[in-house]
Protein backbone atom coordinates (compact mmCIF):
# COMPACT_ATOMS: atom_id res chain seq x y z
CA UNK A 1 0.00 0.00 0.00
CA UNK A 2 2.84 2.69 0.79
CA UNK A 3 4.83 1.70 -2.51
CA UNK A 4 1.70 2.63 -4.02
CA UNK A 5 0.49 5.56 -2.38
CA UNK A 6 3.99 6.60 -3.26
CA UNK A 7 4.47 5.53 -6.92
CA UNK A 8 0.94 7.64 -7.77
CA UNK A 9 1.88 10.23 -5.57
CA UNK A 10 1.46 12.98 -8.42
CA UNK A 11 -2.11 11.88 -9.07
CA UNK A 12 -3.20 11.39 -6.12
CA UNK A 13 -2.28 14.57 -3.61
CA UNK A 14 -4.94 16.94 -4.11
CA UNK A 15 -7.41 14.63 -5.81
CA UNK A 16 -9.63 14.78 -2.90
CA UNK A 17 -10.81 11.11 -0.89
CA UNK A 18 -10.27 7.91 -2.32
CA UNK A 19 -10.37 4.17 -1.17
CA UNK A 20 -7.47 1.35 -0.69
CA UNK A 21 -9.23 -2.03 -1.08
CA UNK A 22 -6.82 -4.29 0.74
CA UNK A 23 -6.95 -7.97 1.57
CA UNK A 24 -4.04 -6.75 4.38
CA UNK A 25 -6.11 -6.42 7.75
CA UNK A 26 -2.92 -4.94 9.28
CA UNK A 27 -3.48 -1.37 8.33
CA UNK A 28 -6.92 -1.36 10.26
CA UNK A 29 -5.49 -2.96 13.54
CA UNK A 30 -2.39 -0.57 13.30
CA UNK A 31 -4.56 2.67 13.82
CA UNK A 32 -5.73 1.18 17.03
CA UNK A 33 -3.11 -0.29 18.56
CA UNK A 34 -1.90 1.26 21.56
CA UNK A 35 1.97 0.23 20.82
CA UNK A 36 3.58 0.36 17.27
CA UNK A 37 7.27 -0.14 15.54
CA UNK A 38 9.30 2.61 14.80
CA UNK A 39 8.70 1.91 11.31
CA UNK A 40 4.77 1.24 11.45
CA UNK A 41 4.94 5.41 12.85
CA UNK A 42 6.84 7.06 10.00
CA UNK A 43 4.47 4.70 7.43
CA UNK A 44 1.56 6.28 9.30
CA UNK A 45 3.05 9.54 9.07
CA UNK A 46 3.45 9.18 5.68
CA UNK A 47 -0.20 7.89 5.16
CA UNK A 48 -1.35 11.45 6.65
CA UNK A 49 -0.72 13.12 3.43
CA UNK A 50 -3.37 11.52 1.59
CA UNK A 51 -7.06 11.98 1.77
CA UNK A 52 -7.91 8.44 2.44
CA UNK A 53 -10.05 5.17 3.64
CA UNK A 54 -8.79 1.84 4.07
CA UNK A 55 -11.49 -0.99 2.96
CA UNK A 56 -10.74 -4.63 4.03
CA UNK A 57 -12.16 -6.67 1.39
CA UNK A 58 -11.12 -10.54 1.63
CA UNK A 59 -8.33 -11.80 -0.79
CA UNK A 60 -11.02 -14.44 -2.79
CA UNK A 61 -13.51 -11.65 -3.08
CA UNK A 62 -10.86 -8.91 -4.55
CA UNK A 63 -10.35 -10.73 -7.57
CA UNK A 64 -9.32 -7.47 -9.98
CA UNK A 65 -6.73 -6.51 -7.52
CA UNK A 66 -5.01 -10.09 -8.21
CA UNK A 67 -5.27 -9.35 -11.60
CA UNK A 68 -3.91 -5.96 -12.17
CA UNK A 69 -1.32 -6.74 -9.22
CA UNK A 70 0.79 -9.01 -12.52
CA UNK A 71 3.04 -7.67 -14.25
CA UNK A 72 2.05 -8.07 -18.38
CA UNK A 73 5.80 -9.48 -19.07
CA UNK A 74 4.98 -12.31 -16.27
CA UNK A 75 1.86 -14.06 -18.09
CA UNK A 76 2.21 -17.57 -18.69
CA UNK A 77 3.14 -17.57 -22.13
CA UNK A 78 0.99 -20.66 -24.17
CA UNK A 79 2.78 -22.46 -27.26
CA UNK A 80 0.90 -22.52 -30.81
CA UNK A 81 1.18 -25.18 -32.46
CA UNK A 82 2.11 -23.32 -35.91
CA UNK A 83 4.18 -20.93 -33.86
CA UNK A 84 6.47 -23.31 -32.85
CA UNK A 85 6.88 -25.39 -35.68
CA UNK A 86 4.94 -28.64 -34.85
CA UNK A 87 5.71 -31.68 -37.38
CA UNK A 88 3.41 -34.40 -36.59
CA UNK A 89 1.23 -35.40 -33.58
CA UNK A 90 1.10 -38.95 -32.61
CA UNK A 91 -0.54 -41.25 -29.93
CA UNK A 92 1.43 -44.20 -28.25
CA UNK A 93 1.09 -47.76 -29.93
CA UNK A 94 -0.87 -50.20 -28.26
CA UNK A 95 2.22 -51.80 -27.15
CA UNK A 96 3.40 -49.49 -25.25
CA UNK A 97 0.06 -48.48 -23.36
CA UNK A 98 0.55 -52.64 -22.76
CA UNK A 99 3.90 -52.41 -21.62
CA UNK A 100 2.54 -48.98 -18.96
CA UNK A 101 -0.20 -51.12 -17.72
CA UNK A 102 1.60 -53.84 -17.19
CA UNK A 103 4.24 -51.62 -15.09
CA UNK A 104 2.09 -50.56 -12.89
CA UNK A 105 2.25 -53.82 -11.07
CA UNK A 106 6.05 -53.05 -10.48
CA UNK A 107 5.65 -49.20 -9.43
CA UNK A 108 4.06 -49.65 -5.92
CA UNK A 109 2.67 -46.16 -5.71
CA UNK A 110 0.83 -46.50 -8.67
CA UNK A 111 -0.46 -50.03 -7.75
CA UNK A 112 -1.82 -48.02 -5.10
CA UNK A 113 -3.66 -45.07 -6.67
CA UNK A 114 -4.87 -47.70 -9.68
CA UNK A 115 -6.44 -49.95 -6.83
CA UNK A 116 -8.02 -46.72 -5.07
CA UNK A 117 -9.23 -44.97 -8.58
CA UNK A 118 -11.02 -48.25 -9.60
CA UNK A 119 -13.09 -48.74 -6.58
CA UNK A 120 -13.01 -44.64 -4.52
CA UNK A 121 -13.98 -45.27 -1.25
CA UNK A 122 -12.97 -44.01 2.34
CA UNK A 123 -11.62 -47.10 3.39
CA UNK A 124 -9.23 -47.14 0.00
CA UNK A 125 -8.25 -43.64 0.54
CA UNK A 126 -6.86 -44.88 4.18
CA UNK A 127 -5.24 -47.35 2.96
CA UNK A 128 -3.08 -45.27 0.89
CA UNK A 129 0.27 -43.97 1.46
CA UNK A 130 -0.05 -40.34 3.29
CA UNK A 131 1.51 -39.01 0.18
CA UNK A 132 -1.09 -40.26 -2.32
CA UNK A 133 -3.58 -39.24 -0.33
CA UNK A 134 -4.09 -35.01 -0.66
CA UNK A 135 -4.07 -35.65 -4.57
CA UNK A 136 -5.70 -39.25 -5.19
CA UNK A 137 -9.06 -37.21 -6.34
CA UNK A 138 -7.24 -36.51 -9.00
CA UNK A 139 -6.76 -39.81 -10.44
CA UNK A 140 -9.07 -41.97 -12.36
CA UNK A 141 -8.92 -45.16 -14.11
CA UNK A 142 -9.90 -45.96 -18.28
CA UNK A 143 -9.62 -49.33 -19.99
CA UNK A 144 -6.74 -49.87 -17.18
CA UNK A 145 -4.78 -47.06 -17.93
CA UNK A 146 -4.65 -44.66 -14.53
CA UNK A 147 -4.96 -41.12 -15.82
CA UNK A 148 -4.32 -37.66 -14.09
CA UNK A 149 -5.69 -34.63 -13.84
CA UNK A 150 -3.82 -31.27 -12.50
CA UNK A 151 -5.93 -28.44 -10.81
CA UNK A 152 -6.65 -25.65 -12.87
CA UNK A 153 -6.32 -27.16 -16.54
CA UNK A 154 -8.49 -30.17 -18.81
CA UNK A 155 -5.20 -31.90 -19.62
CA UNK A 156 -5.57 -35.53 -18.91
CA UNK A 157 -2.21 -37.51 -18.87
CA UNK A 158 -0.98 -40.90 -18.69
CA UNK A 159 0.57 -41.84 -15.13
CA UNK A 160 3.79 -43.54 -16.32
CA UNK A 161 4.65 -45.86 -13.80
CA UNK A 162 8.81 -45.26 -12.04
CA UNK A 163 10.47 -47.43 -14.69
CA UNK A 164 13.46 -46.22 -15.84
CA UNK A 165 13.67 -48.31 -19.25
CA UNK A 166 9.96 -47.81 -19.74
CA UNK A 167 10.29 -43.85 -19.28
CA UNK A 168 13.35 -43.95 -22.12
CA UNK A 169 11.29 -45.56 -24.46
CA UNK A 170 8.26 -43.55 -24.16
CA UNK A 171 10.57 -40.32 -24.41
CA UNK A 172 12.31 -41.64 -27.51
CA UNK A 173 8.99 -42.55 -29.29
CA UNK A 174 7.83 -39.12 -28.70
CA UNK A 175 10.90 -37.18 -30.09
CA UNK A 176 11.40 -37.16 -33.52
CA UNK A 177 15.10 -35.94 -34.23
CA UNK A 178 18.43 -36.57 -31.87
CA UNK A 179 18.60 -32.65 -30.68
CA UNK A 180 15.14 -32.79 -29.57
CA UNK A 181 15.73 -36.30 -27.78
CA UNK A 182 19.18 -34.62 -26.10
CA UNK A 183 16.62 -31.83 -24.78
CA UNK A 184 14.10 -34.26 -23.72
CA UNK A 185 16.14 -36.01 -21.73
CA UNK A 186 18.08 -33.31 -20.19
CA UNK A 187 15.21 -31.47 -19.47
Amino acid sequence: MKYALAKFRVYLLGSGPFVVYTDHSSPRTAVKSPHISQRMARWLSFFTEYDFRVEYKPGRLNVVADALSRRPDDAVKTADANRIGVESVSAPSSSLIDDVKAAYASDADAKQLLSYASAPSDEARRKLAPHLRARAHRYRVHEGLLLYSAVNDDVIRIVVPNDYDLRMRIITSGCASTYVLVRCINA
